[in-house]
C-alpha cells in the first residue's frame, strides 16, 4: 500500500458523502467486491460489479436519507486500508437515528478498490484482520 492508496479510500469515503456512485465507482476495479454491514445491507450482503453496487448504493441512500462517514483514523496495513470512523444515519421514512462507530476494510489493486467490506465495530474490523486483543 501506498499513500496514493489511503487517500483513494479517503476519495471514495468523499463521494459516498456526496452520494456521487458514479464518482466513487471510478475509484473501483469493473469487478469490484462491496460486502455492507448493519444499516447499509439493504438488499443483499454483498455486491460484485460496478452495476450491482451503484444499485446498492441507489438503495441504501433511498432507505437512509442521512448516511455519513466521518473519519477518526486509517491505517495502511500494507494488503489493505482500514477506515475507522462513525456512521450517522437517520431513515427516510422512520426518521430513526443512528450515530455510531464503524469501519470499513479496503483492498486495492494498481490504485484501485477490488473489495470493500464493512463493519458495525472498530473491533469487528481490527478481528478480521487478525489484530484484535
Amino acid at each position: 500500500m501506498s499513500q496514493t492508496d489511503v487517500e483513494v479510500v479517503r476519495s471514495a469515503i468523499e463521494a459516498w458523502n456526496r452520494r456521487d456512485a458514479e464518482l466513487w465507482l471510478s475509484y473501483a476495479m469493473p469487478d469490484v467486491e462491496w460486502m455492507p454491514a448493519g444499516p447499509a445491507a439493504v438488499d443483499r450482503s454483498v455486491y460484485r460489479g460496478h452495476e450491482e453496487v451503484a444499485s446498492g448504493f441507489e438503495s441504501v441512500w433511498h432507505t437512509w436519507d442521512v448516511f455519513r462517514l466521518t473519519e477518526s483514523y486509517i491505517r495502511d496495513l500494507g494488503e489493505s486500508v482500514l477506515w475507522f470512523g462513525h456512521v450517522k444515519i437517520r431513515g427516510a421514512t422512520s426518521h430513526v437515528e443512528v450515530d455510531q462507530e464503524f469501519a470499513r476494510r479496503f483492498v486495492l489493486r494498481a490504485g484501485k478498490i477490488v473489495t470493500v467490506q464493512a463493519f458495525l465495530t472498530w473491533r469487528e474490523a481490527l478481528e478480521a484482520v487478525g489484530l484484535a486483543e
